[in-house]
């Protein structure tokens, strides 16, 4: 019995087979903007172009998801974690810091205000968001979800 490969020689992959990168990140804004980059590429290796839908909304909420890690969830000397997960058509970030009693909140930006608009933007762009507390140990994991092609 053959197994069946394709013309490069490598056996194809199942399309609703889990695909997983995870990485541990200093707690800086240097550490969000190496998660978004390796978060574009991981994609683009995974069949999403640097330049698809797909790979521009899940590097902006990337994007948003660590910039607030660092920036609301920063405790010294601790890291945070980003996950990315793709099963089944949908693409799921999450990003784990250890700063539990800062829950990420969505307000109204001040309209002349330079930030506070991370979080709407998460929400516009995601199909789903939320918060979980972490389970071992003391933090919090925000994460989202889209929708990508099959």
């Amino acid at each position: 019995m053959e197994s069946a490969t394709s013309p490069q020689g490598r056996t194809p992959r199942d399309p609703a087979a889990v695909r997983e990168f995870a990485m541990r990140f200093t707690s800086t804004p240097r550490g969000a903007r190496l998660a978004r980059r390796l978060v574009a590429h991981r994609l683009n290796e995974w069949g999403h172009p640097y330049t698809s839908p797909v790979n521009e909304t899940a590097t902006l909420v990337t994007a948003e998801l660590t910039a607030n890690a660092v920036r609301h969830g920063h405790v010294p000397g601790r890291d945070f974690h980003l996950r990315l997960t793709e099963s089944r058509g949908t693409l799921r970030v999450e990003v784990t810091d250890t700063r539990a009693e800062r829950l990420p909140e969505r307000e109204e930006p001040c309209p002349d205000g330079e930030s506070g608009r991370g979080l709407l933007l998460v929400e516009a762009l995601s199909d789903d968001w939320g918060v979980t507390p972490r389970p071992a140990g003391p933090g919090k994991t925000v994460w989202a979800e889209c929708a990508c092609p099959v």
